[in-house]
C-alpha cells in the first residue's frame, strides 16, 4: 500500500496542488494529513485526490467548521490523534504534535506527526516508525516536502517539491533509537 503524507500547508495552494498531483500520479491508496491547512480555500485542491483522505487539525486552523464542511466529500478530518488501519494489520496514528499522543501510540506501528516543519524518519525504542513529512508550504525553511510510505517495500521517501529530489529510507533497516 502506498500512503501519501503531508502537513503544514499554511495556505500554500500551489504546493498543495503539486502534492495532490504527485499523490495521484504515484497511485496512493491513502493520503494522511498531519495538520495546518489553515483556510478553507485550500479544500478545492484536495477534492482532486483520487484516493481516501484522513487528516487531523493542526494548531493554526483558522476555520475548523468550514474545513470540516469542505472536507466531507474528500474524507475524514478531525481532532487528533486519529488511528488508521493499513494493510498487513499495520496501524498508523496521526497527530499534529507529538505531545498530543501521550500513551496512545500503543498498538500502532507507524506514527505520523508534524508541527516542526522539518522532515524526519526514525524508529523509537519500541520499534515504531515515526514520520514527519516536513512542511508542504516551504514558508519556514524554503524547502517544501512531503512523504510517501510504501508498506510493501517497507520504505519511506521524503520528496522535495522544489527540486524533485527524494531521500529514501528502508524502515526495516533503520536503527532503533537508543
Amino acid at each position: 500500500m502506498l500512503v501519501g503524507i503531508f502537513a503544514d500547508v499554511h495556505d500554500h495552494v500551489e504546493h498543495l496542488a503539486q502534492a495532490v498531483e504527485l499523490f495521484n500520479r504515484r497511485g496512493c491508496h491513502l493520503v494522511v494529513f498531519a495538520g495546518d491547512l489553515v483556510s478553507t480555500f485550500v479544500v478545492p485542491r484536495l477534492r482532486k485526490l483520487q484516493c481516501r483522505f484522513v487528516g487531523v487539525f493542526g494548531d493554526n486552523e483558522g476555520n475548523r467548521v468550514g474545513l470540516l464542511a469542505g472536507i466531507k466529500i474528500v474524507g475524514l478530518l478531525g481532532q487528533g490523534p486519529v488511528c488508521v488501519r493499513l494493510d498487513r494489520d499495520l496501524r498508523l496514528i496521526v497527530a499534529h504534535m507529538a505531545s498530543q499522543l501521550r500513551h496512545q501510540v500503543q498498538g500502532c506501528q507507524i506514527v505520523v506527526v508534524a508541527h516542526t516543519h522539518k522532515p524526519s524518519v526514525r524508529r523509537d525504542e519500541q520499534n515504531r516508525l515515526w514520520i514527519n513529512p516536513g512542511e508542504l508550504s516551504g514558508w519556514t525553511y524554503g524547502d517544501p516536502t512531503l512523504a510517501l510510505l510504501d508498506t510493501e517495500q517497507q520504505a519511506v521517501e521524503i520528496h522535495h517539491l522544489n527540486t524533485g529530489r527524494a531521500e529514501h529510507f528502508s524502515y526495516a533497516r533503520l536503527p532503533l533509537a537508543g
